[in-house]
């Protein structure tokens, strides 16, 4: 018989999930796994807000495409970790959230740092649990790891009284670990249905004279990527991302139009409206993306993709729908596809779809040209790390949320997947720089980017001291206009100039607020600023200051109400 205690039962589980490290602050309620998680192998990051632990573990999940451990305090603790928690839900992260809660005696009576924490997290979370017993344990943890990686992934909160953690029991065994939740197995697409869906897909597509790929995060793993890469080679066509789907497909190929929605480039936006024919993987066809639903892709027929059965035929009604992963539905279209391509001979159908191919790419190298300075800078880091000895391979680029984000959407040239991470459905400034701490943990071979702005960058700055205290690989680029730019721009725009709270009358000194925290600063105008910007493999954190005028834009720009294709790409 094993004996052990609930706190250390909870760390030999996280253990056998090979867990690594987590995130946290360490509270009254969670006192006694703390305990115990220094006398384990996991290494803990110990953060200045707990928010920024939710982050983190992102930062590892994202990379990973593993669920990530971030751990909170009873009241105040949690609820500081459920933006990062609810992020996690809207962009579909696995990740385990482990809270402390007061005493089971106390739940209800209104206790010092008692809250609500599973009641209120349960919207924002793919399952929460309350442990009551020790015993409990036993199952809830495994289980949260299961349901945080299966299916479509998310975060699982699991709320643990203090007393429970405290609890002695006696059991015969360790749980299993690693097995997945085949709950949404049921809904998936299987047998003969698949294969009539399949042989439906490749009769549009090779009927097609104007098909696109649609490529969102369900696309973003290396599985998936490999996937639309060999489609490509036996069935070339453009490809369009949302957000979340940059790095599916390499920013370098011609095949390649960019993102599409409010600030997609005109070639992407292009292509859904005139497309005939187009092959949703992985995506929502959320509101940034589809802008007016009925302007979208008006004469389009869609097959649709997506391992959540809730998402399929929600926006647009599909001509195909499967159930599935893209990792698993892309081999056995290609391999259907392929098939029937050797049977056919080259006819008017496929100059078409070459001519449809040239057109958008003449579209997009215009889209090209209207860089504006902001990207221009954006777009030259990947060279100027070079030039200072890092391969841009090596390189996990995280940005924050406004203009310097879509900026780096826009004009990074992202080549590999999870090398964008960003905070996509949620829009959380104050993701970039704790996201990036997570991907430089779990990432330690490489450089990691973080983009930001003079505002987000302060809805976390204490986690410059977090990431100067591990010494990571980390060069915080701010570009920095004084205002909250995303909000003084559609103040331009949409309201007449009416620049309300989004100017900034006062502005810090970043680069001594950077040092401060012990990281070596540097501006863009200072000679060779790359050298010490992107330093050897080892030389820890650097934050660099790059000015920008606060009149610069994010453009193309969508206003509500008008069709994708009625971007302002011009404010002139």
């Amino acid at each position: 018989m094993i004996e052990a205690t609930g706190a250390q039962i909870i760390i030999k589980l996280l253990e056998q999930q090979n867990i690594k490290t987590v995130a946290g602050i360490p509270g009254g309620s969670v006192l006694p796994l703390y305990d115990e998680l220094a006398r384990s192998s996991i290494n803990h990051i110990l953060v200045r807000h707990e928010q920024a632990a939710g982050f983190i573990a992102q930062g590892i999940a994202r990379t990973t495409g593993l669920p990530a451990v971030c751990i909170a305090t009873s009241g105040p603790g949690a609820m500081n970790l459920l933006t990062a928690i609810a992020d996690a839900r809207s962009d579909s992260i696995p990740l385990v959230a482990i809270t402390g809660q007061v005493n089971t005696s106390l739940i209800g009576t209104d206790a010092f740092q008692e809250a609500d924490t599973f009641g209120l997290s349960f919207p924002i979370t793919k399952h929460s649990i309350l442990v009551k017993s020790a015993k409990e344990l036993l199952t809830a943890i495994p289980q949260a790891f299961a349901i945080a990686s299966s299916g479509r992934c998310g975060p699982v909160l699991v709320d643990i009284p203090r007393d429970v953690q405290l609890e002695k029991i006696t059991f015969e065994s360790w749980p299993e670990c690693g097995v997945k939740d085949n709950h949404y197995a049921r809904f998936r697409t299987v047998g003969e249905k698949l294969a009539k869906a399949i042989e439906e897909a490749v009769s549009l597509l090779l009927n097609s004279r104007k098909p696109v790929i649609f490529a969102g995060g369900g696309c973003n793993s290396v599985l998936s990527a490999k996937g639309i890469k060999t489609l490509q080679e036996i069935f070339p066509m453009p490809v369009v991302t949302s957000l979340m789907g940059i790095g599916a497909f390499p920013a370098s190929s011609s095949l390649n139009l960019g993102m599409v929605g409010m600030h997609g480039s005109m070639a992407s936006n292009t292509a859904m409206h005139d497309a005939d024919v187009i092959l949703a993987m992985g995506v929502r066809f959320d509101d940034r993306a589809t802008g007016v639903i009925s302007k979208f892709c008006p004469n389009a027929k869609i097959i649709h993709v997506d391992i959540d059965a809730a998402e399929v035929n929600k926006i647009f009604q599909s001509s195909v729908a499967v159930i599935s992963d893209v990792e698993s539905f892309l081999p056995a279209l290609v391999c259907a596809l392929q098939e029937k391509i050797s049977l056919l001979s080259d006819d008017e159908k496929t100059q078409d779809r070459k001519d449809w191919a040239e057109k958008l790419a003449k579209i997009h190298q215009e889209d090209k040209e209207r860089i504006n300075n902001p990207g221009r800078f954006i777009s030259s880091i990947p060279s100027l790390a070079e030039s200072a000895g890092i391969n841009p391979n090596d390189i996990i680029v995280t940005t924050d949320v406004g203009q310097h984000q879509m900026w780096t959407a826009q004009y990074y040239p992202i080549e590999n997947p999870r090398q964008l991470l960003t905070s996509g459905c949620l829009g959380t400034m104050g993701f970039g720089l704790p996201a990036a701490i997570g991907a430089a943990l779990a990432n330690p071979d490489k450089r990691v980017i973080c983009f930001s702005g003079d505002g987000s960058i302060m809805m976390n700055v204490q986690e410059m001291a977090t990431l100067a205290e591990h010494n990571l690989d980390v060069t915080i680029v701010v570009l920095d206009n004084g205002a909250l730019g995303m909000v003084r721009q559609q103040q331009e725009i949409l309201f007449d100039k009416n620049y309300s709270a989004s100017i900034y009358s006062k502005s810090p000194n970043l680069m001594k607020i950077a040092e401060g925290f012990g990281i070596e600063a540097v501006d863009v105008y200072t000679p060779n600023w790359n050298k010490i910007a992107f330093p050897k493999k080892g030389s820890g954190p650097r934050f660099v200051h790059c000015p920008i005028e606060m009149a610069e834009l994010v453009l193309p720009f969508v206003p509500a109400g008008k069709a994708n294709i009625e971007a302002i790409c011009s404010m002139e």
